[in-house]
């Protein structure tokens, strides 16, 4: 694993604050994302709500072929599929009431680096089958537009769902799920990340500390021995929020 310490520590020097921990499971993922990020592989990032999929996928970029391209962040859950098209592909002028003018989309945006799709088992079987033209072709027309435009651009996308076991149903393309899982990569949950407990912990504390004008130098003893012994249910990001509103409802 001495690779995945290697980028380990090439990540933390650019967002120091991103990355917490050096268990095994953190490792061998990043030892896996190391293989990955250096080429335009298209990366299926899995993994429950929390886990750090988006700092994953800005690891990725950071340490892909272009690292000075564009990094543009989409999730697919966060619109309605009337105008989830046109945030993506663009539209324009006149292509429906109220496209007053000509609007470039996020694959435009994205060109000569990375797109991310969040949530992409969110995406409408509709949108789906567009989006598998633009993973095979790298082309796509905006709404209302009949010109061609290619992008050069690699796709990473981010899921909390099983796309294979939705494939098999039909709510999702077995096409396109294909062409997404070409380099999958599973993000430990919290529960898994054993000694990070501790180092997750002392980070979170020191910051709420600061915000709030504390002095703590460390955390007891028999409150470490609570946090590793617990089951963790949730993943970093919902246990930040919820250490983060009970820090500043205590002091």
């Amino acid at each position: 694993l001495f690779r995945s310490r290697e980028l380990l520590g090439r990540l933390r020097a650019k967002r120091p604050s991103a990355f917490i921990g050096s268990s095994k499971a953190m490792l061998e993922t990043l030892a896996l994302l190391y293989k990955a990020a250096p080429t335009r592989t298209t990366v299926l990032l899995l993994g429950e709500s929390g886990v750090g999929k988006e700092m994953l996928a800005d690891a990725i970029h950071a340490a892909g072929p272009n690292p000075d391209g564009p990094m543009v962040k989409f999730n697919c859950a966060a619109l309605p599929e009337s105008i989830l098209e046109s945030e993506l592909f663009g539209h324009e002028k006149g292509a429906f009431t109220g496209a007053s003018g000509l609007r470039r989309g996020r694959f435009e945006d994205a060109d000569g680096g990375v797109i991310f799709l969040d949530e992409v088992g969110e995406l409408s079987l509709g949108v789906q089958a567009k989006l598998l033209r633009v993973l095979q072709e790298r082309a796509f027309e905006r709404v209302g537009g009949n010109r061609t435009i290619t992008v050069n651009i690699r796709v990473v996308a981010a899921t909390n769902k099983d796309l294979a076991a939705m494939a098999a149903r039909g709510e999702f393309r077995q096409d396109l799920f294909f062409r997404l899982n070409v380099f999958p990569l599973r993000v430990p949950p919290l529960r898994e990340r054993g000694s990070d407990i501790v180092t997750l912990a002392e980070h979170f504390v020191a910051r709420y500390a600061k915000e709030n004008g504390k002095a703590i130098n460390r955390i007891a003893a028999p409150a470490l021995s609570m946090l590793m012994a617990y089951h963790w249910p949730g993943n970093v990001r919902s246990e930040e929020r919820r250490v983060g509103k009970e820090c500043r409802s205590r002091w």
